[in-house]
């Protein structure tokens, strides 16, 4: 079931994302996150755009939210999306769920463009983005390092209106 974000989901997420952060170099954050820096990031989120979570038997297994892409007032018809599925759970369609959900609620919010950020390589992010309409629009070599590698990013965008 896709159901808006709670505050008190924060730790839920933290426990899906933190895997990230530790394990992968899909998120450039290097330090976990605690329930409460997440409540402060749900509630900033929220207050303009939409938080979306994935529940299987009362339990969060993937997230997916939109927010501010740049900070310039002419971008505010862009956003910049974000969706994590837990490790256990990858593979089971709940990211195109979470996306497609994601996608109808910011068209119904009047937004024009939605822009994914892919750390490469990430050849599941690249067709779950593919899949549900994205398409590449620009590719940065070498702009992060994490787990002492050089990391490329990948930008998809896909086109509400």
């Amino acid at each position: 079931m896709i159901r808006d974000v709670e505050l008190n989901d924060a730790k839920s997420i933290c426990d899906i994302y933190n895997n990230y952060v530790q394990n992968t170099v899909i998120t450039f954050e290097e330090k976990v996150i605690t329930a409460q820096e997440m409540s402060k990031r749900i509630k900033k989120i929220t207050a303009n755009h939409c938080f979306i979570v994935y529940e299987i038997e009362s339990k969060i297994v993937g997230y997916a939210y939109a927010s501010t892409w740049r900070q310039r007032s002419a971008y505010r018809y862009c956003v910049e999306s974000t969706i994590y599925v837990d490790e256990n759970h990858k593979g089971k369609g709940i990211g195109t769920k979470l996306y497609e959900e994601l996608i109808k609620r910011l068209k119904e919010l009047n937004y024009h463009v939605i822009m994914g950020i892919i750390a490469l390589p990430n050849e599941s992010s690249v067709r779950l983005h593919e899949k549900t309409g994205f398409y590449k629009a620009g590719h940065f070599k070498k702009v992060g390092k994490k787990l002492d590698k050089w990391i490329d990013v990948g930008y998809w965008q896909y086109d509400i209106r």
